[in-house]
């Protein structure tokens, strides 16, 4: 790319941040620490590509002016938990929505195709389910508790399990693990769907069995009192894997490491943020769900409740957490950079 191009491209980014800066306007830690990474990055690149550049020496004042203020005030405020939870996670998950919503696009059309295979191919269930599942919930659907499964281990021992399964599911699907026999291979973006696209299908095939074994509704409101949190996770962990994954294939205007780097730091802090969530899914599977005659009105208010959750802090909270920083920030100025 020409170094004009380049400027243009970012000119007014710079000029933005550099003019909040002098003035003092820029406060959050979180906001200083973006557009620390962001000025390095493009200095990278211009080291790279335009050594001795007006450009070059420009972006290095810049950087050392922010890296000034940063130690200059490095002494961690109070709260700064509190606004990774509820400022910074949000707001990454705003910008980062494209991948989100493809995430959770492929998945429901996965799942659809597992049902779907379920329902012309009787063999299918037992070769995604395995034999011996189909055969003991089918024996379980006999015995009148199609959901005995969930009462046969210890709810401790089982909490433990599933917690620490699911965070290994949903870091194999940010990391794009691509499984198959005989093979463990990272894939980046490639594995991130094929782990969406496993995991959907069989959702699709396992729903699918228990409607045409007739205990549908019973199934719905044992299995998602865990599974709504589970797996809303799973796709959001598929989002950040793309997020990662396609700022390695597709870097724009930085270096491609450079780009790796910004998209895998974005796509942990969503994996970060979805740790208590898995933890909340285990302990709901392992002491909640195993309660399969409790009043359908407790189960409902639990889905939907957690349903509930999702949606406030994965959709409505990036969003109001946006609109704030568009009332904060200032409109950016241009920038007249003349290039030696």
């Amino acid at each position: 790319m020409r170094e004009a191009v380049f400027v243009r491209r970012h000119a007014d980014d710079w000029e933005a941040f550099e003019e909040r800066l002098d003035a003092g306007e820029v406060v959050n830690p979180d906001e200083l620490a973006e557009g620390y990474v962001r000025v390095t990055d493009d200095l990278a690149y211009a080291r790279t590509f335009y050594p001795g550049s007006a450009t070059s020496a420009y972006l290095n004042g810049l950087a050392g002016e922010v890296h000034h203020t940063i130690y200059r005030n490095r002494r961690e405020e109070r709260g700064r938990l509190r606004r990774f939870w509820a400022e910074e996670i949000p707001r990454v998950v705003y910008q980062e929505r494209r991948p989100l919503l493809w995430a959770l696009a492929l998945f429901l059309g996965f799942m659809l195709l597992g049902a779907f295979s379920a329902a012309n191919d009787g063999a299918f269930v037992r070769l995604i389910l395995g034999d011996g599942y189909v055969n003991m919930t089918l024996e379980n659907i006999e015995k009148g508790d199609p959901m005995r499964v969930y009462k046969e281990m210890y709810p401790v021992d089982m909490f433990a399990l599933i917690a620490l399964n699911n965070i290994l599911v949903s870091f194999l699907t940010f990391i794009g693990i691509f499984r198959v026999p005989g093979l463990v291979l990272p894939a980046f973006s490639f594995g991130t769907v094929y782990n969406l696209f496993s995991n959907g299908v069989m959702v699709g095939a396992f729903q699918y069995f228990f409607y045409e074994q007739g205990v549908f509704w019973e199934s719905v409101r044992t299995i998602w009192i865990h599974g709504t949190l589970e797996i809303s996770a799973i796709i959001l962990a598929g989002g950040a894997g793309l997020v990662m994954g396609n700022a390695l294939l597709f870097p724009g205007t930085y270096p491609r490491l450079v780009a790796f780097r910004r998209g895998a730091i974005r796509g942990l802090k969503i994996i970060i943020g979805l740790i208590p969530q898995f933890i909340v899914a285990a302990l709901l599977e392992g002491f909640v769900t195993r309660y399969t005659a409790m009043p359908v009105a407790l189960s409902v208010l639990i889905i939907f409740g957690s349903l509930a959750f999702v949606g406030w802090y994965f959709v409505w909270l990036p969003i109001q957490v946006h609109r704030r920083d568009r009332l904060v920030a200032p409109p950016s100025p241009t920038l007249d950079l003349v290039v030696a």
